[in-house]
Parts: structure tokens; C-alpha cells; sequence
């Protein structure tokens, strides 16, 4: 990931919770909130709904690589959580990286979109 860092602080999550906007799809939550900086922080988040830690493991990876690869479209500038649900694991990889690529497009994120 070139231009996004790791978000890990509590009360960063904790605020785009309570104040950033959010999109949902069957497999993923998406949150996001502009921030100060010119680069994107990027966070995964994964339930214990999801499995023991093999499995959530494997989900965070998942959805790693599939914003890996939508990376060089997304805006700068902005914080990013990324929440697993239980049909993380079972989708297709092909249609869990659409999924990610649509919600990003519907919060504005792409570039070439806009903002909301």
C-alpha cells in the first residue's frame, strides 16, 4: 500500500464510527471520514462472529489485498475502516474486490468521484 498507513488507535476507530459515513453490502461495512494528512489511514476490523482467529485472520487478509488492488484509484486524504461480516469468507474473491470497488465508489473515494 504506497500512499495508505495502518489506522490503530481506539479512538480513531471510534470516531469514524460515531461520526463518519458508512456503506453496507453483504460481505463488508466501509466507513469513512476526511483526516488532516495527504495520505489515507486504513483500518480492518473482524467480529468474533466471524470464526476463531484463523478465520479472522483470513478475512483481514482478503479485504487487504482487495483495497491493494483498488489503491492507485482511491482519493487521499481520508480515513478508512473496513468491518467483515460472516459472508467475507465464503464470497468470491472476484466479487468481494467488486463489492469493496463499488463502496468506495458510492462514498466518493474514487478518484474522478466526488466527495461526499
Amino acid at each position: 500500500m504506497h500512499h495508505t498507513v495502518p489506522l490503530t488507535q481506539n479512538r480513531d476507530f471510534q470516531r469514524l464510527y460515531a461520526r463518519g459515513k458508512s456503506c453496507v453490502s453483504p460481505s463488508l461495512v466501509l466507513y469513512c471520514c476526511r483526516n488532516r494528512s495527504t495520505g489515507n489511514r486504513l483500518g480492518f476490523t473482524t467480529g468474533r462472529k466471524i470464526g476463531g482467529a484463523v478465520q479472522r485472520n483470513r478475512a483481514r487478509r482478503r479485504l487487504s489485498e482487495a483495497f491493494r488492488l483498488i489503491e492507485p484509484e482511491t482519493r487521499t486524504g481520508y480515513d478508512i475502516v473496513v468491518v467483515a461480516r460472516t459472508r467475507c469468507l465464503t464470497q468470491d474473491f472476484t466479487y468481494l474486490r467488486k463489492e469493496m470497488h463499488g463502496l468506495l465508489r458510492d462514498l466518493g473515494l474514487l478518484q474522478g468521484g466526488e466527495p461526499s
